[in-house]
């Protein structure tokens, strides 16, 4: 299902569980927490991240809450000034293992309720996660001029404050570590081992990739691991390297599609089948005009 929103990602706080390092800028996977995220929701028509500046694979628009450092509805009420459509994706900045399908699910999650009743859409994994759902706008923005109008303005305020009066539906994350946030010290050792985990490396490190060359591009992992492979094995292991590069450039020539990549991979695959048959052939022949006592 195709959504129009915005995002507003909370990339504040005195970490202090941390020490006070910013938190967002702490890296998983060679990424920042923050570029995580911004990962997941790289479809949305505007992204407004609130916090101190850093540096983003993206771009971004920046606001600071105020006062610096007022909280969570101090943040969101700076956030959604700058927001436009009607839908409002609500994230902290603290979540490695945040997924494209999580935001999907919540989005879809979303139209669902809107059918009825309903402001938004939150992932509850055995505890609320506010910072991890998609809302109505104008929801939250009622909400918030009432908290205005009866403590003056949102600094410091708790968050469930504004969540108890919403009509929220929960919803279980279908990964639950996409639900999982960085909260001390033990949290980020956890997810930096987490990724190198088999079975889980090689998506991380070819995202991790992509993102830091600028490549918006699905890659068959498979495909890519198979050449490597068969250009090992039929010619000589450097060749798996190199011919993976080639792949590469050829693709990128063709158009660059995810269709060229799997074009120019196919072909070169079977180069190098072609090459181990000839080589089996060849050594087939040679026993054959030695005979078998040979040697």
């Amino acid at each position: 299902m195709s959504h129009a929103y915005d995002a507003v990602v909370i990339a504040g706080g005195a970490a202090r569980r941390l020490g006070g390092t910013d938190k967002p800028a702490l890296t998983v996977g060679g990424r920042s927490l923050l570029d995580r995220v911004l990962h997941a929701c790289a479809d949305a028509a505007r992204t407004v991240v609130v916090g101190p500046r850093r540096p983003t694979y993206r771009p971004v628009d920046w606001v600071r809450e105020q006062p610096p450092g007022g909280g969570p509805l101090a943040a969101l009420d700076a956030g959604l000034r700058r927001v436009e459509r009607d839908t409002v994706l609500l994230l902290s900045a603290d979540l490695p293992f945040l997924t494209a399908a999580t935001v999907r699910a919540l989005l879809d999650g979303l139209d669902g309720a809107l059918t009825g009743p309903g402001d938004g859409v939150i992932v509850s994994d055995g505890r609320d996660q506010p910072l991890l759902g998609a809302y109505r706008t104008e929801s939250l923005r009622r909400e918030l001029a009432l908290l205005a109008a009866e403590h003056g303005r949102p600094a410091n305020l708790p968050l469930r404050l504004l969540t108890d009066e919403l009509a929220l539906r929960r919803v279980a994350p279908a990964d639950p570590e996409a639900a999982r946030d960085c909260d001390t010290w033990g949290d980020l050792a956890s997810a930096r081992s987490r990724i190198r985990e088999h079975g889980r490396v090689l998506n991380e490190w070819m995202t991790a990739a992509k993102a830091e060359l600028g490549i918006d591009l699905d890659v068959d992992n498979a495909l890519l691991l198979d050449l490597a492979r068969d250009a090992a094995h039929g010619v000589a292991r450097p060749a798996a390297p190199l011919t993976t590069f080639l792949v590469g450039y050829a693709a990128a020539r063709a158009g660059g599609s995810a269709e060229d990549v799997a074009e120019t991979a196919r072909r070169a695959a079977g180069l190098a089948r072609r090459w181990a048959a000839e080589a089996e052939t060849g050594a087939e022949k040679g026993t054959a005009e030695r005979g078998p006592d040979a040697g």
